[in-house]
């Protein structure tokens, strides 16, 4: 397999060196009401919290890889702020990273880690933080850096460990040189241009048949409803974001070819990140499907930190991996779930608990 992706990538180079360069699409909206809490350079904090609400701060930590953040709140029936604001997260809020511009070409991931402690001053510590695919590896470097500003950990698809589980993604990191992934941002004069990387990196459109799976709608294709879904999805997957250079490319080196988040070899903010420090109330969960983030690759995070068992909490959810965002049945059936363990008091050993349509570890 590590061999066709690596393949279907030279071939891809060439095309991504001559394609169009240009980007008409228009940045996705989000379907709630919200306010831009603090902005930064890197990153807009998006507050969706309820007036006057007193409960604890929840931080939702956005993946910053090609596509935008408002995936977090797609669509009616469709959005985990929405979810999560039903089941009594009263102050919630969402890193809307923003699309990196030419001076920000030389921003690595301490920059994003720094800003990410401000976002989290600004709100008030601890908070409850929920990293959610490539934002859950960011989060957990933060608790390990940052133990006392954390409450509870949630990791959602997030790559901890790539060694633990192979996928197309992962195979592609570790067949392709990175003398590859350096033409990629030389092409975009020190940023990875997100417009033509779609192209690099994935499908350059999806099926509806695809859009209704990813999105758990029981809506008819050709249904008005399901029109209105799709052509949603058809902008966010559309509208892209640049990342800077050094970022990329230190990720690319740092998470997916040496694994050194998973081995020890990763520093942050002047400190080796040791993984064993981290001992937080934590929650995994995986998609069962999930063709970017295998649930080897999470739940490996179980064995690297030194969170009490009692304290843990395993969940695979029957979906792919933007259904664990935006999948209907995944938000009406886990994330509730989630919401009330964020709530909880500390557990009793040896509790068990069997949630429907999800598979739940202690």
């Amino acid at each position: 397999m590590a061999s066709d992706v690596a393949a279907l990538a030279a071939e891809r180079m060439v095309d991504l060196a001559v394609g169009p360069g240009d980007d008409a699409s228009a940045e996705p909206q989000w379907a709630t009401p919200n306010s831009i809490v603090l902005e930064l350079r890197t990153v807009r904090l998006r507050g969706f919290s309820t007036a006057g609400c007193k409960t604890p701060p929840v931080l939702l930590c956005a993946p910053f890889a090609l596509h935008g953040a408002a995936i977090l709140d797609f669509a009616p029936a469709h959005s985990l702020v929405a979810a999560l604001r039903a089941t009594g997260v009263g102050r919630l809020f969402v890193t809307d990273w923003r699309s990196a511009t030419a001076p920000m070409r030389f921003l690595g991931i301490d920059d994003y880690l720094a800003d990410l402690n401000i976002l989290i001053d600004e709100i008030g510590a601890p908070v409850d933080l929920i990293g959610l695919c490539q934002g859950g590896w960011l989060a957990l470097i933060y608790a390990a850096r940052f133990p006392a500003k954390v409450h509870k950990l949630v990791l959602a698809g997030a790559p901890i460990d790539i060694a633990a589980g192979s996928s197309a993604l992962s195979a592609l990191a570790d067949a392709s040189p990175l003398a590859i992934f350096r033409e990629l941002v030389q092409l975009g004069d020190g940023l990875l241009p997100g417009h033509r990387v779609l192209k690099f990196w994935g499908p350059r459109s999806i099926a509806d048949e695809d859009i209704r799976d990813i999105l758990q709608t029981s809506e008819p294709i050709g249904s008005e409803e399901f029109a209105r879904l799709g052509t949603l999805f058809h902008a966010w997957y559309g509208w892209t974001v640049d990342l800077p250079g050094h970022f990329f490319l230190e990720t690319v080196e740092k998470l997916y070819k040496r694994n050194a988040l998973a081995t020890g070899g990763f520093s942050a903010l002047g400190q080796r990140i040791d993984l064993g420090t981290v001992k937080v109330p934590m929650f995994l969960l995986a998609a069962r499907d999930d063709e970017l983030v295998p649930p080897p690759q999470v739940f490996a995070a179980e064995r690297l930190v030194d969170t009490a068992a009692h304290e843990l909490r395993k969940a695979i959810a029957p979906c792919r991996h933007v259904g664990l965002i935006a999948g209907k049945r995944t938000l009406e059936d886990v994330w509730p779930r989630i919401a009330d363990w964020l709530g909880e008091a500390p557990t009793e050993k040896n509790e068990r608990v069997h949630l429907a349509g999800i598979e739940r570890v202690h």
